[in-house]
């Protein structure tokens, strides 16, 4: 596994990841073009991947604009290895050894996205929008 900063080559693998998840799917995959995708990784924050045999099996990137986790996806068949904990750690440090704000994500209820944020210690803030909202202070993050 090769864990790196993402980078716009990436950007047709990331979206395969991005379209192959059974949760949190977009109704419309239209909805994250290619160049949102590439202003969100090169002037709005930071993407990061994870690399098995040069095929992206894992993607985050962080919002610095808005403080948040604009998204982290893994391909269903690599659930369960250890991928996404180290790819989230990885995506927390980068954000912040750049700034001490809370930052915060959303994701569907009752999905083993929930699980692993709790698990991860994001804390329940209520919901944005229909989903339910996290969010982990500098404070939090250095335990």
């Amino acid at each position: 596994m090769i864990y790196r900063k993402a980078t716009t080559d990436d950007i047709p693998q990331i979206q395969i990841v991005r379209n192959s998840v059974k949760e949190n799917q977009l109704s419309n995959p239209n909805l994250i073009p290619n160049e949102l995708v590439e202003e969100f990784i090169t002037k709005r924050g930071s993407g990061f991947v994870c690399e098995i045999d040069d095929k992206i099996v894992e993607f985050s990137i962080i919002d610095f604009v808005e403080n948040n986790v604009w998204v982290l996806f893994l391909l269903p068949e690599y659930e369960g290895k250890g991928i996404g904990k180290k790819l989230h750690q990885l995506m927390l440090d980068k954000y912040f050894s750049k700034t001490q704000k809370t930052i915060w994500l959303s994701t569907e209820t009752n999905s083993r996205a929930e699980l692993f944020y709790k698990k991860q210690g994001w804390k329940d803030v209520g919901f944005h929008g229909e989903e339910i909202k996290f969010e982990m202070s500098f404070k939090d993050w250095k335990k």
